[in-house]
C-alpha cells in the first residue's frame, strides 16, 4: 500500500470553536495585530509551534500515574535519566522546566562578554539567552540554504569552511562552545547531515571548541539521515540518533517537541566541571537537581515519549504528513521553503508579497492575513523575530504531533491558496509598542495605509 495513514487511532476529542469574520477581526485588533495575544479558544488550527502542543499516547498518560512526587530522588527522575544516557550517553543530564531554562543556564555558565558563539542558524531564544549574557550569536548555514527554492537534502548543514574563518579571525579562546541546532528550524526546519556533524566536530575538537546540539527535534533529524544519507538506510533511527549524539559534547534539548510533552526539558554534559556549575545554578532558578522545575508525572511522561518518537511507523508518518501540505501547496505557486521540513511548512514570505518591504514585515502581514481568512494561527520567522538579524522573511506553520488530522490540513491548504489569490490585496504593518527582547511575543502593530 502507497498511502501512510496515522499510526495511532484517537481515544479523546476537544472541540474546535468556528469564529466570524467579524470576530477574527475584533481579535487582531485587540491584541494589536500580534497572532501570540490572541486567546486560544479564538483559534480554529492552531499551527503558532509544535512546542508544547503534542497529543500524549496512553502509554505517557500511564506515565503520568507512576510519577514519583518526591522532592529529592524520585523513581520518575531516575527513569528518564536512564532512557537519556542510553539515547546521547552524556555522563550529566539535567531536567529543566522547558528548552530555554536548559539555554539560559549553558549559556550563563559558558559564555561572557566578547565571546562568540556559531551555530548553523541560532533559534530566537537561543540567540537571545547567548546575547543577554554579552556574547555573540553567530549564525553560519550553508550558502544554499540563502535560496529558500534550492533542494537539497540537507540545507540545515553548517558552512564548515566559514567556522574555520571565524575560528581564525576571532580566536579559538573567543568561543567558548559551537552550536548545531537538528533540525535547523530558523533555516526552515532542515535537517543535518551525519557528515556535517562529523565535520564541524572535527573542526571543534582540533581548535579544543566544545559542540553542543540543540536537539529537540533530534528523531525527525535521525529519520532524514536514514532516508536521504547514503551508508544510513538500514539503520534504526535510534541507533542513528545515537551517533549523533555521540559527537557532541553536550546538549540542550526542549522536551516539548520530540517527546510529545506538554512541559519539560534537560542538559546534558560530558564535562564535570560545568555540570556542576550547571547544577549550582540549576538549584538557584528551577528548583532541586532530580526534578528541576517539574513534577515527577512530567519526568515519566518524557522518558516514555524518548522511546515512543523513534518508532519508524511514527516517524514515516510524520515527514510524508508534513510534505503532504507543503507539496500542495507549493506546487499550486505558494513559495515555500523547499525542500518540506520536518515539523512544520515554511512560505517564503517575501517572495509571496515582494510588494512589502522587510520593514513592513511580510511574514508578520500574511499571518494575520490568514487569521483573518480563516482562523488559522501560524508565526512570522523573519524581521519581526530577529531584527537585523533576519536572514528571510518567513511565515512558519508548525505542525502540533498527534493532534491534526489530513482534513484539518486539508482545510490549511484551501486557506493558503485562497489567502495566495489575492495576496496583491495584502498590507504591511508597523511596530507601535515592543520590549527589548523576543519582541515577537508581545509587540503590537497597526496596519499600514
Amino acid at each position: 500500500m502507497r498511502t501512510i495513514i496515522e499510526p495511532f487511532r484517537i481515544k479523546s476529542v476537544e472541540p474546535l470553536h468556528h469564529t466570524t469574520p467579524e470576530e477574527r477581526e475584533r481579535c487582531l485588533v485587540d491584541a494589536g495585530y500580534n497572532l501570540f495575544l490572541i486567546p486560544a479558544r479564538d483559534i480554529l488550527i492552531d499551527l503558532l509551534t509544535d512546542s508544547g502542543t503534542s497529543a500524549m499516547s496512553t502509554g505517557q498518560w500511564a506515565a503520568v500515574m507512576r510519577g514519583d512526587e518526591s522532592y529529592a530522588g524520585s523513581d520518575s527522575f531516575f527513569r528518564l535519566k536512564a532512557v537519556a544516557a542510553d539515547l546521547t550517553g552524556f555522563r550529566h543530564m539535567i531536567p529543566t522546566h522547558q528548552g530555554r531554562a536548559a539555554e539560559r543556564i549553558l549559556f550563563t555558565v559558558m559564555c561572557k562578554p566578547g565571546h562568540i558563539v556559531p551555530s548553523n542558524t541560532h533559534f530566537d531564544t537561543t540567540r537571545a539567552n547567548i546575547e543577554f549574557t554579552g556574547a555573540r550569536a553567530v549564525d553560519l548555514p550553508v550558502p544554499e540554504a540563502a535560496d529558500t527554492q534550492a533542494r537539497l537534502d540537507f540545507k540545515g548543514n553548517m558552512d564548515v569552511a566559514a567556522l574555520e574563518s571565524l575560528i581564525a579571525a576571532e580566536g579559538a579562546e573567543r568561543i567558548p562552545l559551537a552550536m548545531l541546532t537538528i533540525t535547523n528550524n530558523s533555516g526552515g526546519g532542515q535537517p543535518v547531515s551525519m557528515a556535517n556533524i562529523e565535520a564541524v566536530k572535527n573542526v571543534c575538537a582540533r581548535h579544543g571548541i566544545p559542540l553542543y546540539l540543540d536537539a529537540c527535534r533530534f528523531a525527525e533529524n535521525a529519520w532524514f539521515i536514514r532516508e536521504r544519507e547514503p551508508g544510513y538506510g538500514d539503520w534504526s533511527p535510534k541507533r542513528i540518533a545515537q551517533k549523533m549524539f555521540s559527537l557532541g559534547d553536550g546538549c540542550t534539548f526542549s522536551a516539548k517537541k520530540d517527546a510529545f510533552a506538554n512541559i519539560g526539558g534537560f542538559l546534558c554534559s560530558n564535562d564535570d566541571r560545568v555540570a556542576q556549575q550547571e547544577t549550582n545554578l540549576l538549584i538557584l532558578t528551577e528548583g532541586f537537581p532530580t526534578y528541576g522545575g517539574l513534577a515527577g508525572r512530567d519526568l515519566d511522561a518524557i522518558a516514555t515519549g524518548l522511546e515512543e518518537v523513534l518508532d519508524p511507523d511514527y516517524l514515516r508518518y510524520r515527514i510524508v504528513s508534513t510534505g503532504y501540505l507543503g507539496r500542495h501547496i507549493a506546487d499550486r505557486g505558494v513559495p515555500i521553503v523547499e525542500p518540506p521540513g520536518g515539523h512544520a511548512i515554511y512560505i517564503d514570505a517575501a517572495r509571496m508579497l515582494p510588494h512589502i518591504p522587510p520593514c513592513q514585515f511580510p511574514g508578520q502581514a500574511l499571518a494575520v492575513e490568514l487569521y483573518r481568512h480563516a482562523g488559522i494561527r501560524s508565526v512570522e520567522i523573519g524581521s519581526v523575530m530577529f531584527g537585523a538579524a533576519a536572514q528571510h522573511e518567513l511565515l512558519r506553520l508548525a505542525i502540533p504531533r498527534r493532534v491534526y488530522t489530513q482534513s484539518h490540513i486539508d482545510y490549511v491548504v484551501e486557506a493558503i491558496l485562497e489567502v495566495n489569490a489575492r495576496k496583491d490585496r495584502i498590507r504591511g504593518l508597523e511596530i507601535v509598542e515592543e520590549p527589548p527582547f523576543l519582541r515577537h511575543f508581545s509587540a503590537r502593530f497597526r496596519p499600514l495605509a
